[in-house]
């Protein structure tokens, strides 16, 4: 066969332009803001790679159409402290799955400043834009404490990735005895998870997920993991015990 200088540009551009397949695409949007102390920061990557490599977990993967999903984990705070600790990983695999929560443990926390869930929420966008993958699904998980008291507007963030066909979907993570100068961050009227509802979340089957005690974040993690792989909505709240 005689391949011209077209043909072989053209099959480097196809190459080039190639798409994974998967059955979703995750980003898990963390908050690292002051209010999060580092037994706490510790306790929330503990929890996140328990839950990626729970076998229900995988479970919900390999049942999937593809049987494969990519995530990728994101840090905020303040607007000018967004970083993207682990870029979008394919996971079909037990192997696979524990390369991501040991990168992730092992990884260094990034910053210590306000809440901006806008700009999490715009750098998940961003990474999905950009991301070399062919997803059914998108979705961005976002996990705080507190509202948004940094950044752009919140919900002019949602929409602008509720356009785009993205889900958004939380875990919050109460404080039942707040200190009275974080009283108002923590503590919104109606509670963190209904402000939640009305500011960060929506799409297609989007849901807020609630805990208590950090310590019972490996297990809401876990389970929030299973609904978004598997798309099940898991009803309006789930209260860990503390």
């Amino acid at each position: 066969m005689r391949w011209t200088v077209v043909t072989f540009v053209l099959v480097l551009s196809r190459a080039a332009f190639a798409t994974e397949p998967v059955d979703l695409a995750l980003v898990l949007v963390t908050d690292v803001s002051r209010s999060i102390d580092d037994s706490e920061y510790d306790l929330e990557k503990q929890g996140t790679g328990a839950a990626i490599t729970d076998p229900a977990v995988m479970a919900a993967i390999h049942n999937g159409a593809i049987g494969k999903i990519a995530v990728a984990y994101i840090e905020f705070a303040g607007p000018y402290e967004i970083r993207t600790v682990i870029p979008f990983t394919l996971i079909s695999d037990a192997n696979q799955a524990e390369g991501f929560a040991t990168r992730l443990v092992e990884a260094p926390r990034s910053a210590y400043g306000r809440t901006a869930i806008s700009s999490g929420i715009d750098a998940a966008v961003q990474l999905l834009a950009t991301a070399d993958l062919e997803p059914q699904r998108r979705v961005i998980d976002v996990c705080g404490d507190g509202t948004n008291n940094a950044g752009r507007d919140i919900q002019a963030a949602r929409d602008e990735a509720l356009g785009q066909n993205i889900t958004i979907n939380g875990l919050t993570i109460i404080n039942d005895h707040p200190v009275s100068y974080t009283f108002a961050h923590v503590a919104p009227p109606g509670g963190l998870t209904e402000w939640y509802r009305n500011n960060v979340t929506g799409g297609p089957g989007s849901f807020v997920l609630e805990v208590h005690d950090f310590k019972a974040f490996g297990a809401a993690m876990t389970r929030k993991m299973v609904n978004e792989i598997a798309a099940i909505d898991p009803g309006r709240k789930y209260a860990a015990m503390p």
